[in-house]
C-alpha cells in the first residue's frame, strides 16, 4: 500500500519571514502559521482552539515570502510533514520536532495584511509552488504563477 504525507494548512503568519541562505546559496526561511479551529462545546458554546505551525519553505518561495509576507497575513500553504532531530548541547539529551515543509504556496485576503474580516477570502494574489523535491531539505526550481496584475510594480 503506498504512503500519503501531505499536509494543508490556511493560517495566519505570526511573525515576519526571516529568509536566510544555505552554504551553496539556497534561500530558506522558517514560518510560524497560526490556524484556528471553531468547534461547539456539548453546551452549544462556540469554541475557537488556535494551533501553531512551523513551516520551513526552500528556494523561490522562501524568497517571495520574504518579500511580499508579513505577520498576520492570511496564506494558504500545501506541503509535507517532516521530523527534525538534533541533540539539546545543554542536556545532552536526543531532541525531535514536527514540522511542515512547505511545497505550495498561495497568498490570501488583501496584500494590507490581515485577514480578520468575516467576508470570504479570495485566493488571489499568488500562487506559487516548489517543484516537488522529496529527497533533500531544500528546494530549486520554483514556479511563480502571477497574472499582470498581480505583480507589485
Amino acid at each position: 500500500m503506498a504512503n500519503v504525507n501531505k499536509v494543508i494548512l490556511i493560517g495566519n503568519l505570526t511573525r515576519d519571514p526571516e529568509v536566510r541562505y544555505t552554504p551553496k546559496g539556497t534561500a530558506v526561511t522558517d514560518i510560524g502559521l497560526a490556524v484556528n479551529r471553531v468547534s461547539s462545546s456539548d453546551g452549544g458554546e462556540r469554541r475557537e482552539e488556535t494551533t501553531f505551525v512551523d513551516v520551513t519553505l526552500w528556494g523561490r518561495t522562501a524568497e517571495v515570502a520574504g518579500e511580499y509576507l508579513k505577520k498576520g497575513r492570511p496564506v494558504y500553504i500545501e506541503g509535507r510533514l517532516q521530523m527534525d532531530s538534533w541533540d539539546d548541547k545543554t542536556t545532552g539529551q536526543k531532541r525531535t520536532k514536527l514540522k511542515v515543509v512547505g511545497e505550495s504556496l498561495q497568498f490570501l485576503g488583501s496584500r494590507d495584511g490581515g485577514g480578520s474580516s468575516s467576508a470570504p477570502q479570495q485566493r488571489s494574489e499568488s500562487n506559487f509552488t516548489e517543484s516537488n523535491n522529496q529527497n533533500s531539505g531544500g528546494n530549486d526550481g520554483a514556479q511563480f504563477d502571477a497574472e499582470d496584475d498581480d505583480i507589485p510594480f
